[in-house]
């Protein structure tokens, strides 16, 4: 499995798209800012929205569609799935010592 994913910080003022074949250990290295950029700069490291794909090519498709959309098209793609904007990485841990941190 592929997936498209939008995180946020603390306040959900920053968006951030990305896409990966490891929904768990991509968010837990953006949680643990193992990868210097924009998410550890900015602390972005709240999972608010993920779509899955079966095929790489679609996935990037779709990551490269929403990172061109306005903020607010952003929203509303995020509000559509998750209202009240729940941090859904725990959701996509099996582990829960995956989670920590």
């Amino acid at each position: 499995m592929y997936y498209v994913y939008i995180l946020t910080n603390k306040t959900n003022k920053v968006l951030y798209t990305g896409v990966t074949n490891n929904i768990i250990k991509r968010v837990y290295e953006h949680r643990m800012h193992v990868i210097d950029g924009f998410t550890k700069k900015y602390n972005v490291s709240k999972l608010v929205y993920v779509q899955e794909f079966s095929d790489v090519k679609d996935a990037i498709v779709a990551e490269k569609k929403i990172k061109g959309w306005l903020r607010q098209k952003k929203i509303n793609l995020i509000e559509s799935e998750n209202p009240r904007w729940h941090n859904l990485y725990e959701e996509y841990c099996r582990d829960p010592s995956l989670c920590s941190g």
